[in-house]
């Protein structure tokens, strides 16, 4: 899928008007029913089966409330089509996923938003859609896809939203989805059977019973996945020859000589190119060195490690991104202005993106966000990290051939939790 670009001066974007709030419209059921027929093509390919508890059998039929799924691939939402027909539901969608296509996705039911950007807005979106439309709504709350195949970071103020929003919550949980599609493997599909289990995980009395803590723990421990575990577990085999393509993006630092930004994943190896180590990403996805010792044979405990040095770095002070970026805004749904070459830091102070001859100079500090919108092979364009506020986005495209997405997600992430930490104090 691509995204439509236009190329504008700074200036320009800046004397472009302010994008008008609107409102979510009613759902059409000819749209549902669209929304669950080109799906079934690609769910019928990967022989898709459900399973729904009987809590279910707690909401009412027309009953609206919030379905909370995790997100792996682009089949996310093919399968939340099909499971949710025929009931109405909204989907919270982000906001560039409108740019040049703003009626369609309204008319599907879609609800805009900033990814890891305080909308306040979109709570009151979400208001309005169950209370006044009557309709259920369809969130992805990790908001970004996994890179390694384990839970991404929720966002603490959804707790308090579901006790706002006074509905049930259901789970759609999926398993094979990571598997078929990984975000890293540049839209590659695998050929694997897709599944997904749904269950009321709060019914609406227990949404005003339990305090937000005790919800977010709950959220907490129903996010809780490893996909590779889980593969090799049941023993699910991937044979194509490109299952290692760019999983560098991931595994960015050589465990065994800790040089950064070397690994290079081709075919269904990950080598170093810094010592040479070569590691094999088995069919069952595991890590495998060819000679020596496998440092890290399961992939999450390698972005694990990864985390951790990264946290090392921004202790001791050590911690430093500063790349060339290429620079697209947007600050309306008509386009993804691109505005010309910068550069972007990011360190203790937090983000800094300059370019523009000078003209753009924007920064963003730590306690701006728990984590990171940055995405890889963004809507085809390249790796993405992406800063911004309610006014404007602002996507800055690596122009380095290191992956830097994964390590600068991660810094982001631990800066928050230190900045959080240090402000508790």
């Amino acid at each position: 899928m691509k995204i439509k670009t236009v190329d504008k001066t700074y200036e320009e974007v800046l004397a472009l008007p302010e994008a008008v709030h609107k409102r979510p419209v009613r759902q059409a059921k000819f749209w549902r029913g669209l929304l669950k027929t080109v799906s079934a093509g690609e769910l019928k390919q990967v022989n898709f089966q459900y399973n729904q508890d009987s809590s279910m059998e707690e909401i009412e039929k027309k009953e609206p409330c919030l379905y909370l799924m995790n997100h792996s691939s682009f089949i996310d939402l093919k399968i939340a089509a099909t499971l949710i027909y025929p009931k109405p539901y909204h989907i919270v969608c982000t906001s560039d996923g409108f740019v040049g296509k703003e009626n369609l996705m309204r008319a599907l039911g879609c609800i805009p938003t900033r990814k890891f950007v305080t909308d306040v807005t979109l709570v009151k979106d979400m208001m309005h859609v169950s209370k006044k439309l009557k309709s259920s709504i369809l969130m992805y709350p990790e908001a970004s896809y996994s890179f390694d195949g384990t839970a991404t970071p929720l966002p603490r103020g959804l707790a308090k939203c579901i006790k706002m929003l006074g509905i049930p919550v259901v789970m759609i949980k999926t398993s094979g989805a990571f598997l078929r599609d990984p975000l890293y493997n540049n839209l590659q599909l695998r050929n694997v059977d897709v599944s997904a289990d749904m269950k009321c995980i709060l019914t609406k009395e227990q949404v005003a019973e339990f305090p937000a803590k005790k919800i977010h723990e709950l959220l907490r421990e129903s996010f809780s996945f490893d996909y590779f575990k889980e593969q090799m577990e049941n023993q699910i085999e991937v044979t194509e020859d490109f299952r290692a393509d760019g999983l560098d993006r991931v595994l960015y630092k050589c465990p065994h000589c800790q040089t950064e930004g070397k690994t290079k994943g081709r075919g269904i190896l990950l080598t170093c190119d810094n010592c040479g180590k070569r590691y094999t990403l088995t069919e069952l996805g595991s890590m495998q060195a060819e000679d020596g010792n496998t440092e890290f044979a399961h992939i999450p405990d390698w972005y694990r490690w990864e985390r951790k040095c990264v946290r090392e770095e921004i202790i001791n002070g050590s911690y430093q991104l500063d790349i060339p970026v290429k620079i697209g805004i947007m600050k309306d749904m008509k386009a993804i202005y691109m505005v010309g070459e910068g550069r972007l830091t990011h360190n203790q102070e937090g983000f800094h993106l300059t370019g523009c001859d000078g003209a753009l100079d924007y920064r963003q500090l730590p306690s701006a966000s728990y984590s990171l919108y940055s995405d890889y092979f963004w809507y085809e364009i390249g790796d993405v990290i992406c800063i911004g506020d309610s006014q404007m986005l602002y996507y800055c495209f690596p122009q380095t051939e290191e992956s830097v997405v994964a390590k600068t997600r991660l810094a982001a992430e631990e800066l928050y939790r230190q900045n959080l930490t240090e402000s508790s104090k």
